[in-house]
């Protein structure tokens, strides 16, 4: 049996580093940095930046940053936001970050990443925009993933909804190439989206934090045989730190027919993936019933239970030392497989799966974009 691919990593929300704010944004990313070393470990591939790193696009504002993560175990991947943007150019955000921590496309873990600019080609602001480069490597790229059999994952700052020309067309291509994650920053704020075909998330930014009260913190987001998983983590909480990887929660199927995101009735396996150690069991619980324990299941920390379930929905949760993860699946038989319809404003935050409390999701969509601080 082929082992199902597995790609997870660390999202760090938009830095927004400026020495205006005492250098907070420092101080936040340092504590990040250690809890990753101290906590994370070989469960994680990499570290994402998702722009507006450097709040002006100082130079000063850059060495602050790299000299914060120069202390990071595991490797970091960085993308553009319009504040890096705002000398309408890159050259520093470029001299800043060495070119391997800013690929335009790298294959890890069985999966093609794909990394975008979505401001140079703009007048500045928010004015996103994919350059012609960019947008044609996006669909070579995408063809490179299905020719290989690859899992094809999206990077960019903000929302296909965001861009000021071609949203909808760049989403569509995105459902079409099967994406399975779009990854995004700019929002300030925790978010989801599922237009029925591709997931989106936004992690909340590390400076100019809006929602939950001011508390920084930082996304893990995990790929299991194309289920994706998305949990919060604020700063300073204890460790560990659990997250079901499959199958999908119900808020985030986009393809109802595939038996690893909607199982059949019967045998089931419930995969988490741990970070962090724990002394005691991983257990798992099936709508409150009493904790089975889980195996673990190969490197990385993966753990997997079988466990028999009827058709229809289910709460699963799963236990390592004081946290917990709770997710809803449906199991559906083969005849009462949906058909769909053709997508709907694609890749827009109308398809918010709003709040989601329990990983980390507020729904107050509050920021620059909405309705927030004009910062």
């Amino acid at each position: 049996m082929t082992r199902p691919a597995v790609l997870s990593w660390v999202h760090i929300g938009d830095l927004h580093m400026d020495e205006a704010s005492g250098w907070e944004s420092r101080d936040r990313l340092a504590a990040i940095v250690a809890e990753i070393n101290d906590h994370v470990g070989d469960g994680v591939d990499f570290v994402y930046l998702p722009g507006d790193n450097a709040n002006h696009a100082t130079a000063e504002q850059y060495r602050v940053i790299t000299d914060t993560l120069a202390s990071l175990r595991l490797p970091y991947r960085v993308i553009p936001g319009d504040h890096d943007y705002e000398t309408v150019d890159l050259a520093r955000y470029e001299a800043a970050f060495p070119a391997e921590n800013r690929p335009e496309v790298e294959v890890v873990a069985g999966h093609r990443c794909i990394f975008l600019d979505i401001v140079s080609a703009g007048a500045g602001g928010p004015d996103f925009r994919l350059t012609m480069h960019h947008r044609n490597r996006l669909l070579a790229e995408l063809a490179r993933a299905e020719a290989a059999g690859q899992v094809p994952v999206v990077f960019m700052h903000a929302y296909p909804g965001d861009l000021a020309a071609d949203g909808e067309e760049i989403a569509r291509i995105l459902a079409d190439a099967r994406v399975a994650f779009v990854d995004t920053g700019h929002t300030h704020y925790n978010e989801l989206l599922n237009d029925g075909r591709v997931v989106y998330g936004a992690t909340r930014s590390t400076g100019e934090i809006e929602e939950g009260d001011g508390r920084p913190g930082f996304s893990i987001i995990t790929l299991h045989d194309r289920v994706p998983s998305w949990r919060f983590k604020e700063t300073g909480g204890t460790w560990p730190f659990v997250q079901i990887v499959a199958p999908a929660d119900i808020r985030l199927v986009t393809r109802p027919a595939d038996p690893t995101q909607v199982p059949r009735p019967g045998t089931v396996d419930i995969v988490a993936r741990l970070f962090g150690d724990t002394g005691g069991p991983v257990l798992l619980s099936v709508d409150g019933g009493s904790d089975t324990p889980m195996v673990a299941a190969g490197e990385g920390g993966l753990w997997s239970a079988a466990v028999e379930l009827a058709a229809g929905a289910h709460r699963i949760a799963v236990t390592a030392g004081d946290d917990r993860d709770v997710i809803g699946i449906l199991v559906r038989g083969e005849a009462d497989i949906p058909r769909r319809g053709a997508p709907i404003a694609p890749g827009r935050d109308l398809h918010t799966i709003g709040a989601w409390p329990d990983h980390g999701i507020m729904g107050t969509q509050l920021g620059p974009n909405k309705n927030g601080r004009h910062w």
